[in-house]
């Protein structure tokens, strides 16, 4: 049975009510959430990837936007999540350089 309805931002029922409307919701439970985040990241990551120059920054806002939900149902902040990646890029470096790996030469 196919799921009713995506995740959307705290305030999109204000704005709906605001614009004259009356919107339809309900609360996810948690694992529904854990869920429904994951879609949205696929969701915001495809409009990123799809976006112009010009809407690309809203729309990687977006996808840190879901990136900081789905630490936070994890059980991490943004400060833990950040230690996290700067112990990666400390350890492996980050993407800075451009490196586009090749392969191995054989032997």
């Amino acid at each position: 049975m196919p799921v009713r309805g995506k995740l959307v931002r705290d305030r999109i029922p204000d704005i709906i009510r605001d614009s004259g409307a009356e919107p339809v919701t309900r609360t996810a439970t948690p694992s529904e959430y854990r869920q429904r985040l994951r879609l949205k990241l696929r969701e915001e990551t495809a409009e990123f990837l799809a976006a112009t120059p010009e809407t690309a920054p809203e729309e990687l806002a977006d996808v840190l936007e879901v990136v900081l939900a789905l630490a936070l149902d994890m059980g991490m902040n943004a400060a833990q999540l950040e230690k996290i990646r700067a112990q990666k890029a400390e350890a492996r470096g980050g993407f800075g350089l451009r490196t586009v790996w090749l392969g191995n030469v054989s032997s």
